[in-house]
């Protein structure tokens, strides 16, 4: 488990993201196509799992936006952007602010996903949704970086995670 703020408020998650250095957990997401998307999809490219409670949010889009910008231009790198809502809303979302160079995806088929990475919040009013996260993962799957936002209302750490991404 591991507490982290929803607007200074103390909350929780179901666990804590992989270790740096370890094996990805593999998934199987909904892509806005209804498709699946898998880690094994995905072997041989550098992934940002940028992960987050609802595109409805000012923070978890201005982060889609972001890492469309910045991380998704790079070459053999794939940004996927995860949360719950249903790949409708994902699609919604990238068309009206037209992202093509990131992967949206759902967890609504895979409740194994937020345990497997640790970040189904698990109490508080946001419980069921996923916390705000960074998984980096090289392309033999082995995770390179994380961070466990601390605040669900802050952004993450755009330099970091774009200095993990440069060091693969």
């Amino acid at each position: 488990m591991t507490q982290i703020l929803l607007k200074g408020n103390p909350i929780d998650t179901i666990g804590t993201l992989p270790p740096v250095d370890t094996e990805a957990p593999g998934f199987c997401l909904v892509k806005t196509d209804l498709s699946d998307l898998t880690l094994e999809s995905l072997k041989g490219k550098a992934i940002v799992l940028n992960i987050f409670p609802s595109l409805d949010t000012p923070v978890c889009a201005a982060s889609v936006r972001r890492f469309n910008q910045e991380a998704s231009g790079k070459s053999n790198t794939v940004v996927v952007c995860i949360s719950a809502d249903l790949p409708f809303a994902h699609q919604r979302f990238c068309e009206a602010e037209g992202l093509e160079d990131v992967v949206s995806a759902s967890v609504f088929r895979s409740p194994d996903f937020g345990k497997a990475y640790g970040v189904t919040i698990s109490t508080g009013p946001l419980a069921g949704l996923l916390s705000r996260a960074l998984v980096i993962i090289d392309p033999s799957s082995k995770v390179v970086y994380t961070e466990q936002v601390p605040e669900i209302a802050q952004e993450p750490d755009y330099a970091a995670a774009l200095e993990a991404l440069e060091s693969i």
